[in-house]
């Protein structure tokens, strides 16, 4: 089996980007990304050029051509490789939005540990199974 070509990289201490990556392995039918927590040890040198604050600060994907996509962007791009997110990532697309996507989605991540208190995602997480696919990178204490 050859490997997916975009590579997710996301905040595995994150209650609230852990169920977020759960759900977005779920919806990746086509397998078309790698998700890859921050504390694995190959997270540093799939984007060199990144700060752990940078990866910390959102949800990053690094695509075939080298390209990294971040936070709303990020969305948006892996979104359009996912049948189900299709109409969510085509929405992104409309002139201006995305301006206002990011701005939400910097709230949202400055804010992703209270959210995840107020909203029981180590709850949630615990009920959501992750889906096994070979692709993607675990942390292993």
């Amino acid at each position: 089996m050859t490997h997916p070509a975009h590579i997710v990289l996301y905040d595995d201490q994150c209650p609230l980007c852990t169920f977020q990556m759960r759900l977005l392995g779920w919806l990746d039918w086509l397998d078309t990304t790698r998700l890859v927590p921050l504390s694995h040890p190959l997270a540093a040198d799939i984007a060199p050029a990144l700060t752990r604050e940078d990866l910390l600060a959102a949800i990053h994907c690094v695509a075939s051509d080298g390209r990294i996509h971040r936070g709303a962007r990020c969305l948006r791009f892996v979104g359009l490789r996912m049948p189900l997110l299709v109409p969510l990532a085509l929405f992104l697309w409309l002139p201006g939005v995305i301006l206002v996507a990011e701005k939400i989605y910097v709230w949202i991540s400055r804010n992703r540990h209270l959210l995840s208190r107020l909203f029981g995602c180590k709850e949630a997480c615990a009920l959501m199974p992750s889906r096994r696919r070979e692709q993607d990178l675990e942390h292993r204490s």
